[in-house]
């Protein structure tokens, strides 16, 4: 028992110092664009060029930074959108051609550059490089309950369901893949995952 306790002591304490190095690595390599990329988004619409979002990680509430796609107080305009959506299959929002994302925007989830901010929430301990998608609160709440368990973990910037399809997912798919990352998580396969990220960020933009 003692070993295995020792075991996930020392997958945590590695995982973490990963998380550190990269993201530390990542935030000074694509700090010099940031100010290019807020003064286009400025420019593009009235608001903050970077938000902060309620996601739960780790079993509690946290923000998550984001470079801003959609017009500002865009989650006000949601209930007039929702007989548009799209997904039927759980609590996730989508429609196609979202009237709320700028043009700028769109050209920023399409290479995956929104997401940029959270390597910040990586550097301070609230999300990880790799773990299950960091989802809404009132999403979380709608779990099954075999799928309770998930909302304990330390959500990822990129994950198992992510790399598999991402929003494109069906709501117990996603769970699904998050929960099987959940108990069988291993340096090896964050690696096997990240790179797998990396790959569809250069190649295949519209994967993730």
């Amino acid at each position: 028992m003692t070993d295995i306790l020792n075991c996930i002591m020392l997958f945590q304490i590695t995982k973490r110092i990963t998380d550190v190095i990269i993201s530390t690595a990542g935030i000074i390599l694509l700090i010099p664009f940031y100010p290019f990329i807020a003064l286009a988004i400025k420019i593009n619409s009235k608001g903050p060029a970077i938000i902060k979002l309620d996601r739960v990680s780790s079993g509690k509430t946290i923000k998550v930074y984001k470079f801003r796609t959609m017009v500002k107080n865009a989650h006000l305009l949601k209930k007039n959108l929702i007989p548009l959506n799209e997904r039927s299959d759980g609590p996730f929002f989508k429609i196609k051609n979202d009237p709320r994302i700028t043009k700028i925007g769109k050209i920023l989830r399409k290479l995956r550059i929104d997401e940029f901010p959270q390597l910040i929430n990586v550097l301070k301990g609230e999300l990880s490089l790799v773990g299950p998608r960091p989802h809404e609160p009132e999403e979380t709440v709608l779990y099954p309950e075999k799928y309770k368990s998930l909302i304990s973990e330390k959500s990822g910037i990129t994950g198992l369901s992510q790399v598999n399809g991402a929003s494109g997912l069906p709501f117990l798919k996603e769970l699904e893949f998050d929960d099987y990352y959940a108990k069988h998580k291993s340096l090896t396969f964050d690696l096997k995952i990240l790179l797998k990220t990396i790959y569809i960020l250069l190649f295949d933009p519209t994967g993730v």
